[in-house]
């Protein structure tokens, strides 16, 4: 039986009373989805004074604070542990989810075998996109990028900022890895992490595009620096996830995306520069090369700090 709203809840991590704004969206947008869910959760990371102003100005909505160290995976633990819906949907605190979100992002599950689903992220840019930036690149600030599937079909993994998971399958595996996640300058793909562990112990994921949520791209995101910095970090937090992995689970996703997808684009848009179509799409093909410099920089500094980390405990 395709599964209802009412058998879903939401979790929504948040930290900081600057995205008091953005949070007050992400509520809104969550409660008036077109099947509602039976609870939406608002976890609160070590700010009891933020948590004391939403269980003012939200009623309704469940209100709880981080039980874990500091960090997004604690922070969502905490709300879908507290949960007892057979399905749990996570939110960004900057994120508006369209109003059939979990309509359609539910509906995979009418298979038992899948025990989690994914859904397009829009970018909500705060100015205009650079011309630079290619559309491969366009995960860098958290949105769905070229080369995902454009029809609900079978993926590796999703990203927490849109995600559902099957309940049972989520607590099996213990949830989120806490302390291995986003936080100060570490940047480890702690839901990719999770995707992976959750179809190691049998399932499947999902993604479904027209399931859709707009996501804030603020201005400091937007700049060569930041892109440069998230590349770097991406590359060594990838190198992280791969030491939690058994040796036989590769990662299959990442070396497709450097083999193919982004000589491709690099390819594409030197074509498309020669041809008279703009030259920002010279200044894309740039852009490709130097993500793939900056990842590949961040990859070799982690394992060289792995190497010596090792060599200090023999």
């Amino acid at each position: 039986m395709e599964p209802t709203g009412r058998t879903v809840s939401i979790v929504v991590p948040t930290h900081s009373e600057r995205r008091w704004a953005s949070l007050t969206r992400t509520i809104r947008s969550a409660r008036e989805q077109t099947l509602p869910a039976a609870e939406v959760v608002v976890v609160v990371d070590h700010n009891p004074a933020m948590a004391t102003r939403v269980r003012q100005e939200f009623p309704g909505v469940t209100v709880l604070e981080n039980a874990y160290a500091r960090g997004a995976s604690g922070n969502r633990n905490t709300g879908a542990f507290h949960t007892r819906t057979p399905f749990i949907a996570f939110l960004d605190d900057d994120t508006v989810a369209s109003a059939d979100w979990l309509e359609r992002q539910l509906a995979p599950f009418a298979d038992p075998r899948v025990v989690g689903t994914g859904g397009g992220i829009l970018p909500a840019w705060s100015r205009r996109r650079p011309s630079w930036m290619p559309d491969e690149l366009l995960w860098a600030v958290g949105v769905s990028y070229s080369g995902m599937p454009t029809r609900t079909a079978p993926i590796r993994n999703v990203w927490s900022a849109n995600m559902i998971v099957r309940r049972d399958a989520f607590l099996a595996v213990g949830g989120f890895r806490t302390g291995f996640g986003k936080l100060g300058d570490q940047n480890r793909p702690e839901d990719t992490e999770l995707c992976l562990r959750m179809s190691a112990a049998g399932g499947s994921w999902m993604y479904v595009p027209s399931a859709t949520i707009d996501h804030e791209v603020p201005a400091e995101r937007s700049t060569f620096g930041f892109l440069m910095r998230r590349c770097y970090a991406e590359g060594r937090g990838k190198v992280q996830m791969a030491g939690l992995l058994p040796k036989d689970q590769e990662l299959g996703s990442e070396k497709d995306y450097l083999r193919r997808t982004l000589p491709r684009a690099v390819a594409r848009n030197l074509a498309d520069a020669g041809t008279g179509r703009g030259m920002f799409h010279a200044l894309r093909a740039v852009t490709v090369v130097a993500a793939v410099a900056a990842a590949a920089l961040g990859g070799g500094v982690e394992a060289l700090a792995a190497v010596f980390e090792f060599d200090d405990t023999v």
